[in-house]
């Protein structure tokens, strides 16, 4: 016997009725319609953010092109697109946290050995109690792959994420922007002093938390924010100015001054030497006395022809053996 409702039908017919009311109720609800149009935006943030990539029109001061992260990460942190902002914040913290408190690859291997477990055991079981294994009936026809132009796309990006990490960290630290690199001295000084008190996944928590938050809130306070930094660079600006003419006058004086102690100098050292000159006998100076010239001594000039020989003429007759001498006659007489 069938339950009767009241209102004439089955019970089973109201409860059936009523459920798809419910059902329809929520599918079409105002709570279904939000979720549907939520998800309508986001998808549409995200496709607007991967059409974002592409390479800037403006190069970088040496003239080389930018890569398309630059757009992309430019796109990203300015919150245009604040749920895709919001999720790529939201997925890159849970990242870290995921890393830090969950042993992932201990969860990896006992995932493995669980999926390897079960495939053996019924490919096993199968063969034994239905003459076919299990998993060979769940393998596909053909095993996927990945294609070259896939690894290729891979590549490409790789290498122009590595690039935007290589030209951003470049014109940081030659100073393209004083701004970004005043802020990323900042930032490098404060993570030395944080690092002996917070481990690094808390200090990659921070970084992150401040590249996507500070762009939020100057983009929320623009008008108060560049007004006051309007109001710092005309101080600056004055307080610079005020400086410049305080050392331009300085100058000027310390070359006043370098210049008539050089003239007072001068007229000291002209008067010496005037008066030393003053002081000197008149007339024209002496010339130094010539130096004679010592002549040298006439010596005769060397026989040009050989000298001859001349003999002595020999007397003619005997040589007589002894002398000669004369008789004197004796002065007194005997």
């Amino acid at each position: 016997m069938t339950d009767i409702a009241p209102n004439g039908g089955s019970l089973l017919e109201t409860t059936k009725n009523s459920a798809t009311a419910a059902y329809d109720s929520v599918a079409n609800g105002p709570i279904a319609r939000n979720v549907k149009d939520q998800n309508a935006k986001t998808q549409a943030e995200f496709s607007n953010l991967a059409a974002s990539r592409k390479t800037p029109s403006t190069p970088a001061a040496t003239g080389q092109p930018l890569t398309h992260y630059h757009s992309l990460f430019s796109e990203l942190l300015s919150w245009k697109n604040p749920r895709a902002s919001a999720i790529a914040y939201a997925s890159i913290v849970s990242f870290i946290f995921v890393v830090r408190y969950l042993d992932v690859i201990r969860w990896g291997f006992k995932l493995s050995f669980m999926a390897l477990a079960i495939t053996v055991a019924a490919e096993v079981t199968g063969k034994v109690v239905l003459s076919h294994g299990l998993a060979t009936q769940m393998r596909p026809r053909h095993y996927w792959t990945v294609s070259r132009s896939t690894i290729d796309s891979m590549i490409a990006d790789f290498h122009e994420l590595v690039n935007f990490f290589v030209i951003e960290a470049q014109r940081i630290l030659f100073v393209e922007n004083v701004g970004a690199s005043v802020a990323a001295g900042i930032a490098a000084f404060v993570s030395y002093h944080l690092i002996k008190l917070v481990p690094y996944w808390g200090l990659a928590v921070i970084a992150t938390t401040v590249a996507f938050f500070v762009p939020l809130v100057y983009t929320c306070n623009q008008e108060l924010i560049d007004q006051h930094i309007k109001t710092a660079s005309d101080a600056i600006s004055a307080q610079t100015a005020q400086v410049r003419s305080v050392a331009q006058k300085q100058a000027d004086q310390l070359t006043t001054m370098g210049k008539q102690y050089a003239g007072d100098y001068t007229g000291k050292v002209q008067e010496m030497l005037r008066s030393r000159g003053a002081a000197a006998p008149s007339g024209p100076p002496k010339q130094p006395a010539p130096v004679a010239r010592m002549k040298k001594p006439d010596f005769p000039n060397p026989p040009t022809e050989e000298p001859q020989s001349t003999k002595t003429a020999e007397p003619e007759g005997k040589i007589p053996e002894k002398p000669v001498i004369p008789e004197t006659e004796p002065l007194i007489a005997s």
